[in-house]
């Protein structure tokens, strides 16, 4: 069956719901998430959303939000993922995919997914892999999914699986998603975008824009789970740095941080990009994650900013000549960190057996489903 690349399809910016969790915060059901969605919505004739089983509840809090707002299905492109379930739980066979499709598909509230992920592929079997993506493909054949890709860490590792899938089933992937590798602490991802296009992967998501919530003036998200962040003290210290360092020219890190990460990842992953309706260009996908509405609209309004400077907007140009001069000072604060990342898996991860109580019903696994009604 013949379809359209997925360039053709995938907005520029995708709203992540990773923050949608009790990693990033203590009680997801009170954020105002349908306000979020409705705001982002508003923002684009056509916006991109990013979430995962997880998550925590983050694919119910996005679905019953769609629900209750009810936007066109045209007006918004949704993807997720499987295999991931807990922080060292993982079932990548093809009966729980089944299953996981069909639960995402009900909790999302439609009839077919854009695009699924195997999500966070280190931690399995390159067997386990192979076989996700047939499984994945089959689902596509029968109209439950249109696009197929992969997400994780190490870089290599997702270049090295691209290539990987391409030569053992004569298909390539469609995407790949890397997180926290292209910020102001690191361009790894820039380093093997031509690796992984070589592979025939047509889009390459930018997602964690600040590292996990790392390139913060408050430094890492403790929600109820309590400090899952895996950097090392000294990065926290460089960062917690170039913190004060921006601040002491007016400046918050978070916004330097995603200014910098969006608007040079819309020219450097513009060959692995989606192509723009305005110009017929391609540039670079990113994936954003808020908590509040604030953060949203002051998000929205730099992405507004960086569209005028592509533009030639001449006070959007002296602006992002201003934020890319600061950027590269803090290469100078990061000094030897700059490019570190860590490992993943960590040195003490086990590879668990999936819990029983995986299986039990939403409202089972999150009584606050009725703070929906």
């Amino acid at each position: 069956m013949s379809r359209p690349p997925l360039s053709q399809s995938l907005p520029p910016l995708l709203l992540g719901s990773a923050t949608f969790n009790n990693q990033y915060n203590k009680s997801p059901f009170t954020l105002p998430y349908t306000s979020i969605i409705s705001r982002f919505l508003t923002s684009s004739p056509k916006v991109g959303f990013d979430t995962s089983p997880y998550y925590g509840p983050a694919e119910i809090l996005l679905g019953h939000a769609l629900k209750t707002l009810s936007p066109p299905r045209s007006t918004f492109f949704i993807a997720t993922k499987i295999g991931r379930i807990a922080g060292s739980e993982f079932d990548y066979s093809p009966s729980w995919i089944r299953k996981s499709i069909e639960r995402s598909l009900k909790r999302l509230g439609v009839d077919k997914l854009d695009l699924v992920y195997c999500h966070d592929i280190e931690f399995v079997s390159t067997a386990e892999i192979l076989s996700a993506v047939t499984t994945l493909r089959e689902l596509r054949d029968e109209g439950k999914i249109s696009y197929i890709g992969i997400s994780g860490y190490p870089i290599p590792l997702l270049a090295e699986t691209a290539e990987l899938v391409v030569s053992q089933t004569g298909e390539a992937l469609d995407a790949v998603m890397s997180y926290s590798h292209y910020t102001v602490q690191t361009t790894l991802l820039s380093k093997s975008l031509k690796r992984i296009k070589d592979a025939g992967v047509e889009c390459v998501i930018n997602a964690s824009l600040l590292g996990m919530g790392l390139l913060r003036t408050q430094g890492v998200p403790i929600g109820e789970m309590g400090d899952f962040h895996p950097s090392s003290d000294g990065l926290r210290k460089v960062c917690a740095d170039a913190a004060g360092y921006v601040a002491n020219r007016g400046k918050k890190l978070e916004e330097v941080a995603y200014r910098w990460a969006l608007e040079n990842w819309v020219d450097d992953g513009g060959d692995a990009g989606t192509f723009t309706t305005d110009t017929g260009s391609k540039v670079g996908v990113s994936v954003i994650g808020v908590s509040y509405l604030e953060e949203l609209e002051s998000i929205l309004t730099t992405w507004d900013d960086i569209l005028k400077a592509r533009e030639g907007d001449e006070g959007a140009v002296r602006r992002r000549k201003e934020n890319d001069e600061l950027a590269e000072e803090l290469k100078g604060v990061f000094g030897e960190w700059y490019d570190n990342v860590w490992d993943s898996p960590g040195e003490d991860y086990v590879r668990q057996a999936v819990k029983p109580e995986r299986l039990l019903s939403d409202e089972e696994l999150w009584p606050e489903m009725k703070l929906l009604e």
